[in-house]
């Protein structure tokens, strides 16, 4: 890298899933949008067809006349290639197809056993995630071998399990992840704030707030704006609209799968004195399976939706035409701010600013208190010139540390199983899962259900499992 003029330029970033139909062009937009830093996007992807079209869409998009930024995109074979000389990794990959996906998501239901979005908890996020902790090895391995100074981002899920395995495999990897899960409930917090404060066009950056908790399982011990606690204006809110709930301004509401009233969240926060911090998509999933998912018709009644793995195929169709579009020069990216914070945060790394931001990373510096130290866990951290600091969150409370703690064995137990291979541990993991125990099945069914699930994957899990 080099520094001139509050600038950086030359920056190598090896994008691994460089091949992406829908995220490389979020990545491309901001980078589009950003005048600060320059250099080269590497991109790698199994499907190196796709890589090449994003490679051709990358290029394109960099030399219109509104383009701020200065990138070349390249694609690589290899992870030696993409890798070496690196300054930072991406990582966003789909582990596997939708028909392995469809599969985690939807065969759990003949045990009555419904998810909402089935990539990180659940029967189908642990299953995710016996495919996806192999290829993290790789990776991990890789960066060890040909980067091992650069910074690591993760944007791939299970989130938790895959940090989890990049630090499992290499210690001093200097590795984090990203979710905008958090900015969401912010959003949430901003409309309701300004509904009762009488303010308008409240940034939701001002918005502070202390976040602890897991991946797509994070709360809020505190939130505030401009000195004032948001709190008791939460918990009016939910007194006097808990029945219409709250619809964020701008959220995509064409599709059934993402619609949400955040009303999940408010029934959390009147239960455990915290604001559940995800979409309720998500948060349903870490609850026992007899609460919010217990049905469909309990799901509708919640005013949240199921993403069918049906529709994902569908969108991706839409994605795959666009992408022969944009590489033919028949369509244009869209620039405009996509509200994801990964380039500023390269930012802070790079020293031209400094960030606190929502985080993934082990809990080593016990930012936790009361979780273990071997945890990986989602808090706020200070990013600066090639540091991150952990924020010391406090404790939770030991109601919500209770929710927390089995996914938190599960994730060891999964990772133990990917590794050895084990199926024993998946099974244990299925039946402290809180969404299966909510179910009362048997053994026998939850038995029968990890080897189907387990054989409907197999192409892409490692020999042992065979």
């Amino acid at each position: 890298m080099k520094y001139a003029d509050n600038k950086v330029s030359d920056i190598q970033i090896a994008y691994i899933g460089g091949g992406s139909r829908g995220w490389a062009w979020t990545f491309m937009t901001d980078l589009a949008l950003e005048d600060q830093i320059s250099g080269t996007i590497r991109l790698y992807d199994i499907d190196e067809e796709a890589a090449r079209n994003n490679e051709i869409i990358g290029n394109r998009l960099m030399k219109r006349e509104e383009a701020k930024g200065d990138w070349k995109f390249e694609t690589r074979t290899s992870l030696k290639d993409v890798l070496t000389g690196c300054d930072f990794v991406v990582i966003s990959i789909l582990p596997g197809t939708f028909d392995e996906m469809e599969s985690d998501v939807h065969l759990p239901e003949r045990l009555g056993i419904y998810q909402s979005v089935g990539d990180t908890a659940g029967p189908g996020g642990m299953i995710r995630a016996l495919r996806t902790i192999p290829m993290f090895v790789e990776i991990a391995e890789a960066v060890k071998e040909y980067a091992p100074h650069a910074w690591v981002i993760n944007y791939t899920n299970p989130m938790s399990l895959c940090v989890k395995t990049l630090y499992h495999t290499f210690p001093q990897i200097k590795a984090f992840g990203c979710c905008h899960e958090v900015f969401g409930t912010q959003k949430v917090l901003k409309g309701i704030c300004e509904a009762a404060c009488g303010e308008k066009d409240i940034d939701w950056h001002d918005i502070y707030v202390n976040v602890v908790g897991i991946n797509h399982f994070t709360w809020f011990k505190s939130a505030s704006y401009k000195g004032i606690d948001l709190f008791p204006v939460y918990r009016d809110y939910i007194e006097n609209h808990f029945d219409e709930g709250y619809k964020v301004e701008g959220e995509n509401w064409l599709n059934a799968s993402f619609q949400c009233l955040n009303r999940v969240k408010m029934d959390l926060f009147s239960r455990y004195g915290l604001i559940a911090a995800a979409g309720d998509r998500h948060l349903a999933e870490f609850m026992p399976g007899n609460e919010y998912l217990n049905n469909p018709d309990t799901v509708a009644s919640w005013d949240f939706g199921l993403t069918t793995v049906a529709w994902r195929k569908e969108d991706l169709k839409a994605r795959l035409a666009r992408s022969r579009r944009l590489a033919a020069g028949e369509e244009d990216v869209v620039l405009e701010p996509t509200g994801e914070e990964g380039i500023l945060l390269i930012k802070a790394l790079c020293g031209l600013t400094r960030v606190v931001s929502n985080v993934n990373i082990p809990n080593t510096a016990l930012q936790i208190s009361n979780l273990p130290a071997d945890a990986l866990v989602e808090t706020n951290a200070v990013f600066e010139k090639d540091h991150i600091y952990p924020v010391a969150a406090g404790d939770v409370p030991e109601e919500v540390k209770a929710l927390l703690m089995p996914h938190l064995e599960n994730h060891k137990l999964i990772l133990e199983a990917a590794l050895t291979p084990d199926k024993e541990k998946v099974v244990k993991a299925f039946m402290n899962d809180p969404l299966v125990k909510g179910k009362n099945c048997s053994e026998k069914d939850i038995r029968a259900l990890v080897d189907d699930m387990i054989g409907n994957t197999k192409e892409y899990l490692p020999a042992g499992w065979r």
